[in-house]
């Protein structure tokens, strides 16, 4: 494919065209022309390769229009002049320039390699939505999307950057859209591009893509507060312009090179405080602010020196983000001073270097390349983050799943805190001790079993706050908590803890599987599972013939319910005959007569422990002692239920090959919850009695809620006891107290 150029094909002679595409041409004409003129830090010959992108992109795009009635290709010019304006280089402008090349003109990522070389291709890929594949449902193809360009992005940041340039240019021209567009789009880019943006930094991105949002989401609010700003910018005139005044006379008399510019929150900014702390408009008094540029960081606080002397500081409002920089890498002293007329004002003082890292984020990087500045801006760069995207794909393979995680950490309000031996961890507001035990290394997580924090012991759920030292104790033998899961903050531990669960999970699922296998297979007269390597063939057929890719997969999906072990067992017995082993007589014999009469598959001993593989049915809720049956879910694992229970009795009738026979371990290893109900006489402290009866009966109260009648009241309890005996000791200590009616176990009916 020949790449070709409209420039061209509009100087050379060609059949009269119509005023509307003659007008498009020249649009086109002038609007590369503007991105050539800001490629002057690129050399000739890294410029001849951008025209050659553009020629490819104006071929590929021909004839195709946007909503507004020009010419496609005026798109991706577009985005290649915001790209040009952060100083990208030439590889991520032809990127730029191609962006929708693949998912709109049918070009291929070989066409791409084979013309610009395998870099600029693999950043059109990671561009690319995944629209041409086929998902059940609109969410699962954009949480897929965002996986693919996030992986894409921390392998190569310059995906996000053209990314972000592409959604700025869409939202500058969304009017154009159908309006019915509009909030989804809109919503789409405050909840993702925007925190993004910010994430990494480009906080002038953010902020336009918050407005522009805003805009389109909510256009009455948006143009009503406009107008108020408008009208307090008129009022406030003068009171700025006479406080610039005297902070440049300030400078002046100090001898300090400094440059001062007035600045006003966005509207949504604005927006945001309103509503999120119900004030009006007029309550609203920190509208303005200025920012002070000065050559050094010394000179930052000598800046902040000379503005406290002129004026009078508001206590609590100067934050120092230079000796702490934010967890985006954004540096800048800010205070609060009280200026004319009583008005507060919010200076940001900073250095050169940190005002383009401020603005530009982690496209600052390349514009300190065509600046030829020294200095350590990579450590700025958020690369932590970006690395720990792949760390949470490696163990999150479901995209909704990752796009949770990566979500949690798209919010950059952050608490500092130290560890022992002084070395500072930034961590989201909000972040646990569990969060900081992650967040120091997995293995600390996962062993973690207890904390201090400034030397006084506290809970795992407590909340960081800035400054706090923060000692984790661990344990050899310990292991993540599920609960954790309720209270972490960072994606980095949550990934963690599900990741480890899943895995012992699979890793007890499997080993369930292989004591059902081993018990169906003495009923089948073979006295125990052939040995993987010395029957490796033989392994292999019945792999093949379940369809399963391994024997542990094979024994995971016996333990989780997916296969019935009677019927792998019946096949792998056939497959020993073939191989000449015959069932033992004798065993075969023992095993039929002993077996459980109402179920099709070997029994199991339980004592509580079995953990992810078996759940007690919280429909009949069974406790030690009781009868009771299991049921083998299709990917539930082993559900036992009480053998009198309704529900299990029904689908004892329609699914009778899943139940197992199961029993209770001589010696319970933990609590198991059942339902009790008690009705009381409504009478002063009579729940406080009931509720301390049931402590004094050693019956953990795990959950509680109540009826209300004329004389009466009914208080339903679960309650963790250690056995059937248990159970019914706590029942007889309930029913002598006084005001109780009545107390009673509650158990299902049967079917």
């Amino acid at each position: 494919m020949a790449p070709s150029s409209t420039a061209a094909q509009m100087t050379a002679p060609a059949a009269p065209a119509s005023a509307a595409s003659s007008a498009g041409a020249s649009a086109v004409a002038s609007s590369f022309a503007a991105l050539l003129d800001k490629l002057d830090y690129l050399d000739e010959d890294q410029i001849e390769q951008v025209r050659q992108a553009f020629r490819f992109a104006d071929k590929a795009h021909l004839g195709q229009l946007r909503s507004s009635g020009d010419p496609y290709i005026t798109h991706p010019i577009a985005v290649a002049a915001l790209c040009a304006s952060w100083k990208l280089d030439a590889q991520a402008l032809m990127a730029a320039l191609l962006h929708d090349a693949m998912e709109d003109c049918g070009i291929t990522k070989a066409d791409l390699a084979l013309h610009f070389g395998e870099p600029v291709a693999e950043l059109v890929d990671g561009l690319t939505k995944l629209d041409k594949l086929q998902f059940d449902t609109r969410e699962e193809n954009q949480a897929e999307s965002f996986r693919k360009m996030l992986l894409a992005m921390a392998r190569d940041v310059r995906v996000i950057l053209i990314k972000l340039a592409d959604r700025t240019h869409n939202m500058r021209t969304l009017s154009d859209m159908p309006r019915s567009k509009w909030g989804r789009i809109s919503s789409e880019t405050l909840e993702v591009y925007a925190p993004i943006a910010h994430r990494l930094g480009l906080n002038q991105t953010y902020r336009e893509l918050q407005d522009l949002s805003f805009r389109h989401l909510h256009p009455w609010r948006y143009d009503t507060l406009a107008k108020a700003v408008a009208r307090s910018r008129n009022r406030s005139r003068d009171s700025v312009q006479k406080m610039q005044g005297e902070v440049d006379a300030a400078f002046v008399r100090a001898g300090m090179p400094a440059r001062v510019s007035a600045r006003e929150k966005t509207l949504y900014a604005i927006y945001q405080k309103m509503t999120e702390q119900h004030l009006s408009f007029a309550q609203v008094i920190d509208l303005y602010g200025f920012r002070v540029v000065v050559r050094s960081v010394l000179d930052c606080y000598t800046a902040l020196g000379v503005l406290h002397q002129a004026f009078k500081p508001v206590p609590g409002r100067f934050k120092d983000h230079i000796a702490i920089a934010k967890l985006n890498g954004y540096q800048s002293l800010h205070t609060t001073l009280v200026g004319p007329a009583g008005l507060n004002v919010e200076f940001q003082i900073r250095t050169e270097e940190m005002h383009i890292v401020a603005e530009a984020g982690v496209a600052a990087h390349w514009l300190y390349k065509a600046r030829q500045v020294e200095g350590g801006v990579a450590e700025h760069m958020d690369s932590q983050w970006l690395q720990s995207l792949l760390d949470i794909q490696n163990e999150t393979h479901d995209a909704a799943e990752f796009w949770d995680h990566v979500k949690v950490d798209l919010f950059p309000d952050a608490v500092y805190v130290f560890t022992p031996r002084s070395q500072i961890l930034a961590l989201p507001r909000g972040a646990t001790v569990v969060d900081f035990a992650y967040a120091i290394h997995s293995d600390v997580g996962d062993r973690t079993v207890a904390a201090r924090i400034n030397n006084e012991q506290v809970s795992l759920r407590t909340e960081l706050k800035n400054g706090d030292v923060v000692e984790v104790v661990t344990a050899q033998g310990a292991r993540p908590n599920p609960a954790w899961l309720g209270f972490v903050r960072t994606a980095r531990a949550r990934s963690k803890i599900r990741h480890y669960l899943k895995t012992l999970a699979q890793t007890e699922s499997a080993s369930l599987g292989e004591k059902l296998l081993t018990q169906a297979l003495r009923a089948e007269g073979i006295e125990q599972l052939p040995d993987a390597q010395t029957h490796a063939a033989l392994w292999e057929r019945l792999l093949r013939a379940t369809g399963s890719r391994t024997q542990a997969e094979l024994l995971t999906d016996i333990g989780l319910g997916r296969r019935i072990a009677g019927i792998i067992a019946k096949r792998l017995v056939g497959l020993l005959a073939e191989g000449g082993l015959r069932p033992d007589a004798v065993l075969l014999s023992r095993e039929r007569y002993a077996a459980h009469e109402n179920v099709s598959q070997g029994g199991i001993t339980l004592d509580g422990s079995e953990s992810a593989p078996v759940q007690y049915a919280s429909c009949c809720r069974p406790v030690p002692d009781d009868p009771i049956v299991g049921y083998l879910g299709r990917g539930e694992g082993l559900v036992v239920h009480h053998a009198r229970c309704g529900v299990a009795q029904r689908l004892q009738r329609k699914d009778a090959e899943r139940f197992i026979a199961v029993d209770w371990a001589d010696e319970p290893a933990r609590l198991f919850e059942t339902g009790i109900t008690v009705t009381v006489n409504n009478a002063k402290g009579v729940l406080a009695r009931v509720a301390s009866e049931l402590a004094s009966s050693e019956a953990d109260i795990v959950r509680m809620d109540m009826d209300d009648a004329m004389a009466t009241t009914e208080l339903r309890f679960v309650v963790a006891v250690r056995d059937l005996a248990h159970v019914e000791a706590v029942l007889r200590n309930l029913r002598r107290t006084p005001s109780v009616v009545r107390a009673w176990r509650v158990l299902p009916q049967a079917s």
